[in-house]
């Protein structure tokens, strides 16, 4: 690395004319820009520039260094204005994994306006019902329900939702006890929910599932074809409602489950990217306005 800004500095005074304006243009001492080239001859073993008191000129080796360290500096000043121009605008790959349903219904539309707005944007989505390695498969943004135990991944609050318990609108009966369960593999095979009533009054029902499913679309296809029940987010039963899609109902139970907190998680712990920040901040006013 030093090698590199010696290089850069050599060029940077054959470009001012002088050590003196090189210390000016790099705003540092003149002192410093000399020991760098007199430290890059030494390493080189060769003499760069032939100096007297009024100017200096360039040796023949000087020449042929120069013209490599000027083509560092160009590519340096490249390198640089396009990373500022990418935090000017979004652009290029963003990778985002969520879970089926808030894929469908919260990133997917927010994706669609930014990609309006930033046509140089690139994203990529993956929804997977399951945690997907974030480094392992080089993920920019993670939505996920429920806080992550990972120290390593920087996570925001987005807001909340409920879950829903649903089922056909054909069900013979709505009684909870008798109709099978339908799970998603997350969910595991013994079920348990704490249901709430606004006076404060709880109800634990507790089953196994009959049947499980890693999609959260078989898991919705298997409860609107009547053959059991299963929570649904209430965001997601909103919008089959907005439709007209009567085919999911929610029970009447007059309970409901306690709130689910959605979070936003990146691997950049510090000055992320600007696609990620503006990516995060439609998520999260999407969110406030739609669920």
């Amino acid at each position: 690395m030093n090698k590199l800004r010696q290089m850069s500095i050599f060029a940077h005074i054959v470009e001012a004319g002088s050590v003196s304006a090189a210390a000016d243009k790099l705003n540092l001492s003149k002192s410093v820009v000399s020991q760098h080239l007199k430290a890059l001859e030494q390493e080189l073993g060769i003499t760069l520039l032939k100096r007297t008191t009024r100017r200096h000129t360039l040796t023949q080796a000087g020449e042929a260094f120069y013209q490599s360290c000027r083509e560092i500096n160009t590519i340096a000043d490249i390198a640089w204005d396009q990373a500022q121009e990418m935090q000017t605008e979004p652009q290029g790959r963003l990778c985002i994994t969520a879970p089926n349903a808030l894929m469908d219904t919260l990133v997917s539309p927010v994706i669609a306006d930014l990609m309006k707005q930033y046509p140089k944007l690139k994203p990529e989505l993956i929804s997977d019902d399951q945690h997907v390695n974030l480094m392992k498969y080089d993920i920019d943004l993670a939505i996920r329900v429920g806080q992550s135990q990972d120290s390593n991944l920087k996570q925001k609050r987005l807001g909340e939702f409920k879950d829903v318990l649903c089922g056909s609108a054909q069900l013979n009966t709505t009684d909870i006890h008798q109709l099978p369960y339908i799970a998603n593999q997350w969910q595991g095979k013994h079920i348990k929910h704490v249901f709430t009533a606004t006076n404060g009054e709880t109800m634990i029902y507790e089953t196994e599932a009959h049947c499980t499913t890693n999609s959260f679309h078989s898991c919705v296809a298997l409860i609107k074809a009547g053959a059991g029940i299963g929570i649904i987010p209430d965001f997601y039963l909103s919008q089959i409602s907005s439709h007209q899609e009567n085919t999911i109902v929610p029970l009447p139970l007059n309970m409901s489950l306690s709130s689910n907190t959605i979070y936003a998680l990146s691997p950049f712990n510090k000055s992320a990217p600007l696609a990620v920040t503006l990516c995060i901040a439609a998520l999260e006013k999407q969110l406030s306005e739609n669920v």
